[in-house]
């Protein structure tokens, strides 16, 4: 490399350096940076946008853990998949109704235990959960267990399946009690990110 690009190398790493350190004194300064940084990036697709909030809990102790699931009003800008265990046929009438990609249960067991991943949600009826225990190792880790902490184990599967499409996100404190959540694409209008971004913190 000549001094010349290696001079141009440091002075470009700097000023994202500089960027990356501004201080945003609200919620729609903060935006307007990260559509500028975005800008001098110039990606070849549309960048999703993450909060992160330190909590200052203690991420050993579980009674601190905080763990949820919010609507985005706007939407999260990402096209979702959702999977649903159930055995009764009107419920799983209903979930195709509102948008799942697929139904079933011990179908639907054996095509995960060959390997099945390809989606983004996971939903269950309370029935169900015994039998889906099985590969709870291939879900669990990925973050695709059912759980009734976030709605995704419930009886009405039309309801779970329409807020996964519609913009439902997961959030849980990390080991540093930092929550990190998705509120959108940097495409979206400064406003509907403004909004996301409240109805999360709230």
């Amino acid at each position: 490399m000549t001094k010349e690009k290696k001079e141009k190398k440091v002075k470009k790493a700097k000023k994202s350096q500089d960027i990356i350190k501004y201080s945003a004194a609200n919620i729609e300064e903060a935006i307007i940076k990260i559509k500028e940084l975005s800008e001098l990036k110039k990606r070849k697709f549309v960048e999703s946008i993450d909060i992160a909030a330190n909590l200052g809990i203690d991420a050993k102790q579980s009674d601190q853990m905080v763990k949820n699931s919010v609507l985005l009003p706007n939407g999260s800008g990402k096209k979702v998949k959702v999977i649903v265990f159930a055995a009764n046929e009107n419920q799983r009438k209903e979930a195709l109704e509102a948008g799942a990609s697929l139904t079933g249960l011990e179908d639907l067991i054996a095509k995960i235990e060959e390997g099945f991943l390809d989606f983004d949600v996971c939903v269950a009826t309370p029935d169900v959960m015994q039998k889906i225990s099985k590969v709870a190792k291939k879900l669990g880790p990925r973050g695709l267990m059912p759980s009734p902490k976030n709605g995704t184990v419930t009886a009405d599967v039309k309801k779970a399946v329409s807020d996964a499409i519609k913009g439902k996100v997961d959030f849980k404190n990390d080991k540093a009690g930092t929550v990190h959540c998705l509120i959108g694409k940097v495409d979206f209008k400064n406003e509907a990110l403004s909004e996301n971004i409240k109805a999360v913190v709230r």
